[in-house]
């Protein structure tokens, strides 16, 4: 008898499961249609979502850290919005926030998205968070929760 295949789950494979959401609020209304999309997919995985605020993008992965310490979630979607301005400062905000995102998953085991837009203008940002282009709150609650699954399935 083969092994299911984790990346094609029979029925909800988060059903019971903790996860939480570290949102920059620095763009407010973005950040809720963040929440909203990944609200949405963690809904039909039939996962339990806590969100927590943080002031900006900059400050997701310390809550990253907060969050993947604590041993209650079983993975992190970090959400939030950089929009390019005059100076340098997008730069490295853009930087250490996916580099420190990506070191706490790595640090930890604990799965952690990176559904940070980056972008030029308010209207790329608006178009990545479910105006047309794709919904990267989704996108981040997905690969959250495969990332998850992957860890469950290769701990058996």
């Amino acid at each position: 008898m083969s092994k299911p295949n984790p990346a094609q789950p029979a029925e909800p494979a988060a059903s019971g499961h903790l996860y939480a959401a570290c949102v920059g609020r620095f763009y407010r209304d973005l950040a809720e249609r963040l929440v909203e999309g990944a609200q949405r997919v963690f809904d039909e995985a039939g996962a339990t979502l806590e969100v927590h605020d943080v002031p900006g993008a900059f400050e997701l992965p310390l809550a990253a850290s907060y969050c993947a310490a604590s041993g209650r979630y079983e993975g992190v979607a970090c959400l939030g919005a950089v929009i390019r301005g005059e100076t340098d400062h997008y730069e490295f905000v853009c930087s250490e926030a996916a580099s420190g995102i990506a070191r706490v998953a790595l640090d930890t085991g604990v799965p952690c998205a990176f559904g940070v837009l980056t972008v030029d203008s308010m209207e790329q940002a608006l178009a990545r968070a479910g105006g047309g282009k794709r919904h990267q709150g989704e996108d981040a609650a997905r690969a959250v929760l495969r990332m998850a699954e992957l860890r469950r399935h290769l701990a058996k």
